[in-house]
C-alpha cells in the first residue's frame, strides 16, 4: 500500500467546534500511526459563509493542540494550492474531463425551470429533478457555451443499477442509482461544490484515507461513481458517528454549542480536550481514559471507532480537565488562573505570594481555569455566605464552646506567628481543651470562618483570610 495520507479539510465558516477538531484528531491518528502524511486543505468554496479570520483561528487551533500538518497553505508541498478558492482553474478542467468521459454533463437550466420540474414531481419523490438537458449532445452543449448561454455541470447518474463501498466504520453500504440526484458539481461562478471539489482534491493530493462524518454515508455512493467514471482508486473511508450534545441532537456551531475557543476561554487546556474527544465515539483496548498525544498515536486503531453517536459530556470533560491540572506546575496553574482572577475582583493590595498561595490552596478543587472565580470569592467578600445547611449544622449545642476555645488560641498568636503551623496547633490545642473530633471539630471552624461546609486545607484557608478577618467573624 502507498504511504499513508489524509486531509483535514475544514470551511472556514466560523470556530472549531468539538465534532470538526474530533475529525481532525482521527486523521492525524490514522495518518502518524502509520508514518504517513497529514495534509491541511482550506475547503473555501461556499463563500457566502466565509468568516473574516476564520482560516487563521484554524491554523491557531492545529498549533495549540500539537496536530501539527505536514502540508498545507503555509507549508506547500508538492500538490498544492491548498486552498480551493485557488484552483477553480483544476476544477473547470476536471468538471470538462468529467463530461467527456459521460460522468457529467452540461446543464442549462435556470433556477425557474428547476423550481417548476420539482414542484411537477413533487408526488414522485423518486423523480427528482429530471434535467431535460442530459438529451442534449455533446457538440450542441458546446455551441450554447460558446453563444454565451449560463451554465452548470451536473453529475449523470446511471438509472438503474448499484453502487457500492466499503466503510471501515459501517461495513459494506450498497445503493440504488435511481435513488441518487444528480447534484451540480460545477456552478455557474466557476466555484465547485463540494461533492466535486473534495474528490478532485483527494486524487491529486493522493489522499488515501478519508475521515468524515456519517451524514456523508448516503452522498458516497455518488462519489464512488465520479472516481470510477475518471478510473480512479477511491480512498478508504471511515466515516463517524457524530457527537451529540443529548440524546437527540448533535453539537452544532450555529446552534451555538461550546467550541474549542469556548473552551480554551473558561481555563479548559488543549491536550485535555484532546484527549477527551479522542474517547468520543473510539475506545483503547485497555480500560484506561488519559493519554499524551504520542500515546494515542501508538494506541489509535480505526476499528475501534463505534457506530453510535458520541454524547459530549461536559461534567466528564471537567473530571479529565481537572486531572491534568493537578499535574502542573505552580507557575503553570498561576498562569492559568491568575487572568480570571484580575478580571473578577480587585487584586491590587495582594502580593504576589499570596496569590500563588491561593491559587495552589485551590488546586484540587478546580477543573478549569475559570473555576477559580467561585471557589475564592469567599476570600473577597466582607460577608459571608452560609447555607441553610450549614445554619442547621451549627445549632448544635456543644459548638459555642468550640468556636470560642479556637478564638481564644487564635487572638494568642502574634502577627509573625499567624502562619499555617501555628494555626494548626491552634486546632489541635482547641480538640483537646473542647474536646470535640473530626466533623464536630474541623466543620464548625470551616463554616465560622469561611462560610462553606467543605473546602480546600483549613488552616491555609484561615492563614489566608488573615488574623483579623477570621477573628472577626468568630466574634459574629
Amino acid at each position: 500500500m502507498s504511504k499513508v495520507r489524509t486531509r483535514f479539510a475544514p470551511s472556514p465558516t466560523g470556530y472549531m467546534h468539538i465534532g470538526n477538531l474530533r475529525t481532525a484528531l482521527y486523521e492525524y491518528l490514522i495518518a502518524k500511526h502509520d508514518g504517513g502524511d497529514f495534509i491541511l486543505r482550506i475547503e473555501d468554496t461556499d463563500q457566502e459563509r466565509e468568516v473574516a479570520g476564520a482560516v487563521d483561528m484554524i491554523y491557531d487551533v492545529l498549533d495549540k493542540t500539537g496536530l501539527h500538518y505536514d502540508e498545507g497553505p503555509d507549508k506547500p508541498g508538492d500538490v498544492g494550492p491548498y486552498i480551493q478558492s485557488q484552483r477553480l482553474a483544476i476544477y473547470k478542467e476536471y468538471a470538462d474531463k468529467l463530461v467527456e468521459l459521460g460522468g457529467a454533463h452540461y446543464c442549462f437550466c435556470d433556477e425557474e425551470t428547476i423550481e417548476a420540474a420539482k414542484k411537477e414531481n413533487a408526488d414522485h419523490e423518486e423523480l427528482g429533478y429530471i434535467d431535460p438537458c442530459k438529451s442534449l449532445t455533446l457538440e450542441e452543449a458546446k455551441q450554447r457555451i460558446a453563444n454565451g448561454e449560463k451554465y452548470v455541470v451536473r453529475q449523470t447518474i446511471p438509472s438503474s443499477g448499484i453502487t457500492s463501498f466499503e466503510d471501515e466504520v459501517y461495513g459494506h453500504i450498497e445503493v440504488e442509482n435511481a435513488g441518487l440526484s444528480e447534484g451540480v458539481l460545477l456552478k455557474s461562478d466557476g466555484y465547485p461544490t463540494y461533492n466535486f471539489a473534495n474528490i478532485v482534491d483527494d486524487h491529486l493530493m493522493n489522499i488515501t484515507h478519508v475521515v468524515r462524518g456519517n451524514e456523508y454515508l448516503s452522498s458516497t455512493p455518488k462519489y464512488n461513481l465520479i472516481y470510477q467514471a475518471f478510473g480512479w482508486e477511491p480512498p478508504v473511508y471511515i466515516h463517524c458517528p457524530p457527537v451529540m450534545k443529548d440524546e437527540t441532537h448533535k453539537l452544532s456551531k450555529r446552534n451555538g454549542d461550546a467550541s474549542y475557543q469556548d473552551l480554551i476561554s473558561k481555563g479548559f487546556l488543549s491536550e485535555a480536550i484532546l484527549n477527551y474527544i479522542a474517547l468520543l465515539g473510539w475506545s483503547p483496548k485497555e480500560e484506561k481514559e488519559l493519554f499524551t498525544l504520542d500515546e494515542l498515536i501508538q494506541e489509535f486503531s480505526v476499528d475501534r471507532i463505534s457506530k453510535s453517536g458520541a454524547i459530549f459530556d461536559n461534567d466528564k470533560l471537567k473530571w479529565m480537565n481537572g486531572q491534568y491540572l493537578k499535574e502542573k506546575s505552580l507557575d503553570e496553574l498561576v498562569d492559568l488562573c491568575l487572568p480570571f482572577l484580575q478580571k473578577a475582583y480587585d487584586l491590587s493590595d495582594k502580593s504576589e505570594e499570596w496569590i500563588q498561595k491561593l491559587i495552589d490552596v485551590h488546586r484540587d478543587h478546580i477543573s478549569y481555569g475559570e473555576e477559580i472565580v467561585e471557589q475564592v470569592a469567599l476570600f473577597f467578600e466582607d460577608k459571608m455566605q452560609v447555607s441553610v445547611e450549614a445554619k442547621e449544622f451549627m445549632q448544635d449545642e456543644s459548638i459555642p464552646h468550640t468556636l470560642e476555645v479556637f478564638k481564644n488560641h487564635l487572638s494568642n498568636l502574634s502577627d509573625e506567628e499567624f502562619d499555617e503551623e501555628h494555626v494548626f496547633a491552634c486546632i489541635k490545642a482547641t480538640q483537646k481543651e473542647a474536646k470535640a473530633r473530626g466533623k464536630m471539630l474541623y466543620m464548625p471552624i470551616r463554616i465560622a470562618t469561611t462560610g462553606i461546609m467543605h473546602g480546600p486545607d483549613l488552616a491555609k484557608s484561615i492563614v489566608l483570610l488573615g488574623k483579623e478577618k477570621v477573628l472577626s467573624r468568630l466574634e459574629g
